[in-house]
């Protein structure tokens, strides 16, 4: 296993991180807990082949994330930099409390080696954690029961880099992947200023998970697109650490082989991703840019969201997760909004559209394509 520093911590991690969001499963819904006869030894096989970077949360996996993890950490403790997060942001700082000692309970330990506030934006940190929750980490840490003030990241670049100038995380975990590189000017001021930056996805979700034609060869000698997503994210040098949420032991023995090797992707294989991907941009363009200004929909159709997904596939030949996304639509407490069959054709977006997309044809498109069990050719 190869070993990077994280940031200012002074921590030493495995450049392969293991996320406990995707353990596998028993039971059905709510009920569903994580399969102990399966985690268990999974979570193992990567301590013992140097795996020392464990991520979770309160909310994962039916509230039982954290318990599973804190399970299979008996007798590894010393040896496992833990980090799990705290998503409260509201006023009551009691509940702010609760979270962190549930999960101190859960995973059955003394201290939080990095410790989060989950998923912070930048009005985030100006309106709460700026005046009132950096105040309960402060007093936490110097309780002990944390060692290093840390963040989830879901904002843009400008927020990224105003977030580090505040000097107030050690750490932050963002997406970063091939196909979601928004982020790269702000992941290099991280390591310029001394913070750890833990690179959460770097399989886009499972978007890069499998074989298409879009993708496949970009790199001679690499085959599998899971393969080369994470060499992607290990060979950029700002990167601490690739967070990798995996399912199996299949999984996790073809990323350790990946994560201790050091051959990093060449300059010429950056610049052939480099190319290939701008061509698939410019393609996807056509479709949408993201820009998001046909928001918000008087039917409350979540737009942007379906042109994301119908260009993972029309684009860049992924269906299986975007058909599982847009299934979401309507049914999920996480990604708001109605499916493309919901619009009216009012034009509302028609209006505000700046590539003056026809976005209602659109729409039907996606649905139809969106709402396939498989693609048909």
């Amino acid at each position: 296993m190869i070993y990077r520093h994280l940031g200012k911590t002074g921590l030493s991690v495995s450049q392969l991180g293991f996320g406990c969001m995707r353990l596998p499963m028993k039971g059905e819904g709510e009920q569903a807990i994580v399969d102990r006869d399966l985690a268990t030894p999974m979570l193992h096989r990567a301590f013992e082949a140097g795996v020392n970077y464990v991520d979770t949360a309160v909310g994962y996996l039916n509230q039982d994330s954290q318990r599973a993890l804190g399970e299979a950490l008996k007798g590894w403790r010393d040896k496992i930099v833990v980090s799990t997060k705290n998503p409260y942001y509201e006023a009551d700082e009691s509940a702010w409390w609760k979270n962190l000692e549930d999960s101190l309970e859960r995973l059955q330990v003394d201290y939080i080696d990095i410790y989060n506030h989950h998923g912070i934006t930048w009005e985030a940190y100006v309106q709460n954690v700026e005046p009132r929750l950096s105040k309960l980490m402060l007093k936490a840490k110097e309780q002990g029961l944390i060692r290093h003030i840390c963040t989830s990241f879901h904002d843009d670049n400008a927020a990224l880099m105003k977030l580090i100038d505040t000097g107030y995380p050690e750490v932050i975990t963002l997406q970063y992947n091939m196909l979601d590189r928004k982020l790269e000017e702000g992941i290099a001021y991280a390591r310029e200023k001394g913070i750890g930056v833990v690179a959460m996805g770097p399989v886009a979700g499972g978007r890069l998970g499998a074989s298409n034609d879009a993708l496949n060869g970009i790199v001679p000698g690499i085959e599998r697109i899971p393969e080369l997503a994470l060499r992607f994210v290990l060979s950029n040098p700002n990167v601490s650490l690739a967070l990798s949420g995996m399912q199996t032991i299949q999984q996790l023995e073809e990323n350790l082989l990946i994560a201790s090797d050091s051959t990093a992707l060449s300059r010429d294989d950056w610049t052939a991703i480099d190319e290939q991907l701008g061509r698939l941009k410019n393609m996807a363009d056509l479709y949408c840019s993201g820009c998001k200004y046909c928001m918000p929909c008087p039917n409350d159709v979540n737009i942007p969201l379906i042109f994301e997904q119908m260009i993972m596939g029309k684009v860049y030949g992924v269906w299986e997760l975007p058909r599982y996304y847009y299934g979401l639509l309507g049914n999920s407490e996480w990604i708001k909004g109605k499916k493309a069959d919901a619009c009216t054709e009012c034009g509302a977006c028609l209006e505000k559209c700046p590539q003056k997309l026809d976005i209602p044809a659109q729409l039907k498109e996606a649905h139809l394509a969106l709402s396939r069990e498989k693609e048909k050719s």
